[in-house]
């Protein structure tokens, strides 16, 4: 038998504003803590020194992480013109440099090569394995790696400001796995005088906002207290782009149980993935076929026998 983890049976997202400095995962580990939670983990890394929304799920809300991976993301960010990093951004070494600096409207033209669907290639210093480990620790033994392009959609990439001629802010939104660095190296290299990133700040990831979000400071501060469970969101949060099925009470012990359950359906289509809830609480995601929902991921409750 497993060892019982340590902590409380708690459910749901925390957004929390993370600070320059700080990891992602140092985020979640503060928030694991504070909350005393038995489980939790983050949906879309930030980079170390990036700022803005990171979206803490806690117990049972982890199951829905998936589904704000793959939502759209914003980000505000200031590319610096003239230097190339081998980073990226402004932590590394200046690799390259330029004396050219484009006008507005070169800048805004070339923005539109970036919109849609795309190819990418991620960062020398990232998080992909190539060949079974982290592109980031080869890069630091100072090898240079061949990393395939990868798939991107960005529905909007926009200039918000020219603070000089040295800098601009660009404001983009984004599916899954973007690099907002490799952006600006890229963007640098169309326009012929190199770039990379000075600041980034993540707006919004999927419902997620700012204005929802919670300091780190402050959770510090309501560490190990009821008060920081005020600010905790449900669960079903991350399911808003699904569909909500109602379900029954005889429906819900069989979706309970990983059997499919009658549901009823208002926006769904057969074979769409959905949702389904008995009086607001959330049962289980699933497969919809002919008034019935097949589950692929139960929420389990606290006072549900065998939760651990």
């Amino acid at each position: 038998m497993g060892r019982k983890r340590k902590g409380r049976d708690i459910s749901g997202w925390l957004i929390v504003d993370k600070p320059a400095g700080m990891t992602s995962t140092s985020v979640v580990n503060k928030v694991r803590w504070a909350m005393d939670a038995k489980k939790a983990g983050h949906a879309g890394t930030l980079d170390p020194e990036a700022t803005g929304v990171l979206a803490v799920a806690l117990g049972e809300a982890t199951k829905t992480v998936p589904y704000i991976t793959e939502a759209l993301k914003a980000y505000r960010f200031t590319v610096v013109l003239g230097q190339a990093t081998n980073t990226d951004d402004a932590e590394g070494e200046v690799i390259e440099t330029s004396d050219l600096r484009p006008s507005d409207e070169e800048i805004k033209e070339a923005l539109h090569q970036f919109v849609g669907d795309i190819q990418q290639v991620p960062p020398q210093f990232s998080a992909v394995k190539i060949d079974g480990e982290r592109a980031y620790k080869r890069a630091r033994d100072g090898e240079e790696m061949e990393i395939a392009a990868r798939a991107l959609f960005v529905e909007e990439l926009v200039m918000i400001s020219r603070p000089d001629t040295d800098h601009v802010e660009l404001e983009m939104i984004c599916g899954k796995g973007g690099y907002v660095r490799s952006i600006a190296r890229d963007l640098g290299e169309t326009l012929g005088c190199k770039g990379h990133v000075l600041r980034l700040h993540r707006i919004w990831s999927g419902p997620f906002e700012t204005s929802d979000g919670i300091t780190v400071e402050q959770i510090d501060e309501m560490a190990k207290t009821s008060a920081l469970d005020a600010y905790l969101k449900p669960l079903e949060v991350g399911l808003s782009d699904l569909p909500e099925l109602r379900t029954t009470p005889e429906g819900a012990v069989k979706l309970r149980n990983g059997n499919p359950g009658m549901v009823f359906a208002a926006d769904a289509e057969y074979g769409d993935e959905a949702w389904a809830s008995l009086d607001g609480e959330p049962i289980a995601v699933g497969i919809y076929k002919a008034g019935e929902l097949h589950p692929k991921r139960v929420f389990v409750r606290a006072e549900d026998p065998g939760v651990e």
